[in-house]
């Protein structure tokens, strides 16, 4: 069975691309199929996963094509065995306007996955730091969504306000769209607030917090500069350590989502 996950928050800076990217190549390094699609038009994960040099098409050629462009002949492999990648550029900034006057506008994205959703055990959706009509897409194309949430005082305003559009979406646009957990990011265990937020994001939400934390890390901040995963640039080092937990964690609850539920 596969999983769509959004890795999602509006608020940027908060470790979404590095969560989608690092994730990605801890499942494929666990032995599961993996594709993350670049929904940024900053196209960070495209170059963190070794895709360096500009490329013919991408996802905006997906979200606004009219003749069907199939998504097999766009998507790239990266890096990481196991691990496939659906390029992002500087132009997907346009297909928000784009979007707008488009039949379906919300679900072309979930209609353009339908063909290669099998071809994958996890699809993460590498989230722009907005609530705009791309990341709309995401939603509506995804399962669940992750959130990564920065060990700071103003992530906790913010996760109020997403947690409100999920529910907006829910009852709108895709109601079987879950919360699947949230991650803490950028964790300095040298500071009394890190230790706060951990605390009171476990309070308001203890069935969804995952027990990994993602430590704040300057080998995180640099492998991206080098078009590598955290496992290839800094394979030892705690970040990578992190990830790789947080990949083992998401597939021991996904696993019981799936008896829960069957």
């Amino acid at each position: 069975m596969s999983h769509v996950i959004a890795i999602v928050n509006q608020k940027g800076g908060v470790g979404k691309t590095t969560t989608a990217v690092n994730l990605g190549a801890g499942l494929a390094r666990l032995g599961h199929r993996c594709l993350v699609v670049d929904c940024d038009p900053q196209s960070n994960a495209t170059r963190s996963l070794g895709i360096l040099q500009s490329v013919e098409r991408t996802i905006y050629d997906v979200l606004v094509d009219n003749d069907g462009l199939p998504i097999r002949e766009v998507i790239l492999p990266s890096n990481t065995e196991g691990l496939a990648v659906l390029p992002a550029s500087p132009s997907l900034s346009g297909a928000e306007v784009e979007l707008v006057n488009m039949w379906g506008r919300e679900s072309r994205l979930k209609h353009a996955l339908e063909p290669v959703r099998e071809d994958y055990d996890f699809v993460l959706l590498d989230c722009p730091p907005s609530l705009g009509l791309i990341s709309v897409n995401a939603l509506v194309a995804a399962d669940g969504i992750i959130v990564p949430v920065q060990c700071e005082y103003l992530s906790l305003e913010g996760l109020g306000l997403l947690t409100r559009t999920l529910e907006l979406v829910k009852s709108r646009l895709n109601a079987q769209l879950e919360l699947v957990g949230l991650v803490m990011t950028m964790y300095d265990a040298r500071t009394r607030l890190a230790a706060e937020v951990v605390s009171e994001v476990q309070r308001h939400f203890p069935e969804l917090q995952f027990a990994t934390v993602i430590p704040r890390s300057i080998r995180l901040g640099e492998a991206p500069s080098y078009g590598e995963t955290i496992f290839q640039y800094a394979p030892d080092t705690p970040g990578a350590l992190a990830y790789s937990a947080l990949a083992e964690e998401l597939v021991a609850r996904m696993a019981l989502d799936a008896l829960a539920t069957g």
